[in-house]
């Protein structure tokens, strides 16, 4: 691994009229036969669509969970716009698992109603309207739809939220190439400048051009987080090219 990476430090916290939407300090998760994270600490502002990027195993899910409350650490600590992970801090976060978590007999108008009960900061409108753009109508049933279909109408309920925190765990692995750019650019239009999106991706190349800034993980270990646009300045290349650089992939 580039040994000048290796030594990178996280950014440290902006100081600036937003406070950071996530903190992680000294943050620790053991299994019984690994080590997921290793005393991770980094600072992340509001405004900012982030990328974290690493190889299998290196505890991109693992940390996605424990922001969301699904998992508790060993050791350190998270904050959320300064709250610990908990019932506060679900109504200001919104995630999208890795895989899909919606009822299958549920129609699409079943699912944005039971949304819309669930969520106060639902936008129901919004909603049907990228379903429209998508083709995907309301009388339609889960188990009726393609693994990418359900993909984008998860991402759809995700996006349909006012939330401070966004959570996407493989938000494109199952959405054909077609119709990458339509869910990037929902990504984007969909969130405010007060709030902050965390992506996690093997397709950096796909990514790359909406991204402000990425983490780099290997082994539960942070070993990079950088802006895109200083690893563009300093490094002269991509993301996709640094990334597979520094993990000779």
């Amino acid at each position: 691994m580039n040994e000048q990476l290796e030594q990178t430090a996280p950014i440290p916290q902006v100081q600036g009229e937003h406070a950071p939407i996530l903190v992680c300090e000294h943050l620790s998760k053991f299994y019984p036969q690994c080590l997921a994270l290793n005393d991770l600490s980094l600072s992340l502002q509001p405004g900012r669509i982030v990328g974290l990027l690493g190889p299998n195993g290196s505890g991109k899910t693992t940390l996605i969970k424990l922001i969301n409350g699904l998992l508790t650490p060993t050791s350190g600590q998270i904050t959320i716009s300064g709250m610990k992970p908990g019932p506060q801090t679900k109504a200001i976060v919104s995630y999208l698992p890795d895989r899909n978590s919606l009822p299958e007999w549920m129609t699409t108008e079943e699912l944005l109603h039971f949304f819309a009960d669930f969520y106060a900061d639902f936008d129901i409108g919004k909603a049907r309207e990228m379903l429209q753009h998508l083709h995907i109508t309301e009388k339609m049933r889960l188990k009726t739809m393609s693994k990418g279909t359900k993909e984008k109408v998860q991402l759809i309920l995700t996006m349909s939220r006012a939330a401070k925190l966004y959570l996407l765990d493989e938000p494109i692995g199952g959405v054909d190439p077609a119709a990458r750019d339509y869910i990037l650019e929902t990504i984007i239009s969909n969130y405010s400048k007060d709030a902050c999106v965390i992506i996690s991706t093997h397709l950096i190349a796909d990514i790359e051009k909406i991204l402000d800034e990425v983490l780099f993980l290997n082994s539960g270990v942070l070993v990079m987080q950088s802006s895109v646009d200083d690893i563009r300045e300093k490094e002269g290349k991509s993301v996709d090219a640094l990334f597979r650089e520094v993990f000779r992939c």
